[in-house]
């Protein structure tokens, strides 16, 4: 569980950086993906999941 709420913190500051550091590119990213058909962001959500999880797997193996 805690390595979960470290994660979890982590992608807090991630994604704050990004939006301090670069709103206006923050910005038209959303922008993008509010335009992108679902069935695409799910797959690209898929993607993105299956990669993190093998990347958690490399770096505790």
């Amino acid at each position: 569980m805690l390595d979960f709420i470290a994660a979890l913190g982590l992608v807090f500051a991630i994604e704050g950086l990004l939006f301090a550091a670069i709103p206006n590119l923050a910005k038209d990213a959303l922008r993008s993906a509010a335009e992108t058909p679902a069935d695409r962001m799910r797959l690209i959500g898929i993607a993105s999941a299956v990669l993190g999880v093998v990347i958690v797997w490399l770096a505790r193996h």
